[in-house]
């Protein structure tokens, strides 16, 4: 992350406003649009997809801890991901 002076950019009253509340530390200002977590990547998709193939995986008979082993996760993170697909499954049958 990159800093910016404040005094490059803000009015001097502005400044004195914000110095009320906090002196000579870095404050984080979010931006006014909050993007949605993997829409700049592609991370989202792949993490989606790779939970859809663990479901899918499971539902052949393969145990948690082979699971697990597969696809570098603890047993308690398959345990997660099926708890998570089962729900997601379940909530898109009862909209239909």
């Amino acid at each position: 992350m990159s800093y910016i002076k404040a005094e490059t950019i803000l009015p001097k009253e502005l400044i004195e406003a914000i110095q009320q509340y906090v002196e000579g530390k870095s404050i984080y200002i979010p931006s006014k649009e909050k993007q949605e977590w993997g829409s700049r990547t592609a991370a989202k998709v792949y993490f989606r997809e790779r939970n859809e193939k663990i479901y899918e995986t499971y539902k052949t008979g393969r145990s948690l801890k082979e699971l697990a082993q597969s696809f570098s996760l603890s047993e308690k993170s398959i345990q997660r991901i099926l708890r998570d697909q089962r729900v997601a499954l379940k909530d898109s049958v009862e909209a239909v």
